[in-house]
């Protein structure tokens, strides 16, 4: 065994395909054998594990699943495993992965790294004060909490009562070379761009907190009344609200103008598609989708939710809108897609600015140093 290795026990409420299993994913790759990973997802979701390169040193361990009784037996067990598991690192991510935070902090067994990056639809417009209180109790003893957003920071200060000192704000890097190297040409199969028509669109996981419904009204908003426009919706990703969504299309009678991709393996490739990137949350911290597209030197209309309009460049933030207005986001959308001249102004203006401040190498960096990774070794 390689020496200064460290084992790593990342603990997910789901392993499934989102922002931060992928983000972590790619983490795992960078660092290579420079550390070994335990992967324990809570709802037995592990479709990112396919992300992860061959011959690394990462076990996905279902053998802690579907443990039944109270939360004190259940604490016994997590702190059982914990401490058969000879880990050198516990990371737990998210409100799904607390009662794992809270089992090592009854004098903790190894060092514990919280990652909080977002919340659910539940929590999407104030955190839940019970909630609060357990974070309170569960992160008492933690080494450091990592957030990617400001928003986070001060919310873990104030609400949570977690000294400014254990708050590593670590903001979310994007592959900048992948992003803007990609091509010219979509990589969505069956899809053409006709001439002189703008694409608007997103990549998300389609869940509640993600709005699309929302995103797909203002956009009818914006071609009812602007019926001349060249444009079309483009929906990438798939999950729970397709069928919802399908019926909301169907029932504006826009089947024409709105297309589902379904899951998108290789957002890179499928970004070229888009003129302009949306984002219709109720809810977000700091999301890889808006990095991505800045990387892509695209624009972004969307909610001033978490920190999405602190994130991109100065000449897009009108285009951001006060969350929950759908119709200043109906009207910065029109806006832009007949401002073609604002679309390539914004779009360089976010590429030059992703560059500036959201390089993924500079993320692992810091998290090379929050782990405890070696990577001289």
């Amino acid at each position: 065994m390689k020496k200064n290795v460290p084992h790593i026990i990342h603990v997910f409420p789901s392993f499934g395909r989102g922002g931060v299993p992928i983000k972590i994913s790619h983490s795992i790759n960078y660092f290579g054998t420079k550390a070994r990973h335990t992967i324990i997802s809570t709802n037995k979701d592990y479709s990112s594990e396919d992300i992860i390169q061959d011959g690394l040193n990462v076990v996905i361990d279902m053998s802690h699943h579907d443990i039944r009784g109270g939360l004190l037996h259940r604490i016994k067990k997590h702190r059982k495993y914990l401490k058969n598991c000879h880990g050198d690192l516990l990371i737990t991510y998210n409100w799904g992965a607390v009662e794992w935070a809270l089992a090592n902090s009854f004098g903790p067994i190894m060092r514990h790294i919280h990652v909080e990056s977002g919340f659910g639809p539940e929590e999407a417009t104030n955190t839940i004060p019970r909630r609060n209180i357990f974070r309170r109790i569960a992160l008492r003893n933690i080494e450091f909490l990592s957030v990617p957003s400001m928003k986070l920071v001060e919310i873990a200060r104030t609400k949570w009562k977690i000294p400014e000192k254990k708050i590593k704000y670590i903001p979310n890097g994007v592959d900048l070379e992948k992003f803007n190297n990609a091509g010219e040409h979509n990589s969505i199969s069956g899809f053409q761009k006709n001439t002189d028509e703008v694409i608007i669109g997103t990549i998300a996981p389609l869940r509640a907190e993600k709005n699309i419904s929302r995103m797909i009204h203002c956009f009818h908003t914006v071609i009812s009344e602007n019926p001349d426009i060249k444009t079309r919706l483009l929906i990438m990703g798939e999950g729970a609200e397709r069928p919802k969504l399908d019926k909301l299309v169907k029932n504006l009678g826009i089947e024409d103008r709105v297309l589902f991709t379904g899951h998108i393996s290789e957002p890179a490739g499928a970004i070229r598609a888009l003129d302009i990137f949306a984002i219709s949350s109720d809810t977000e911290q700091m999301p890889n989708s808006v990095n991505e597209a800045m990387a892509a030197g695209l624009p972004v209309v969307g909610m001033d939710v978490g920190d999405v309009k602190h994130m991109v460049s100065e000449e897009n933030k009108d285009y951001i809108v006060t969350a929950g207005n759908d119709q200043s986001f109906s009207d910065a959308m029109k806006k832009l897609i007949t401002d073609r001249k604002a679309q390539k102004t914004i779009g360089d203006a976010n590429l030059d600015h992703v560059r500036k401040y959201y390089d993924r190498i500079d993320m692992y960096k810091k998290y090379a140093e929050l782990w405890g990774i070696h990577e001289a070794d």
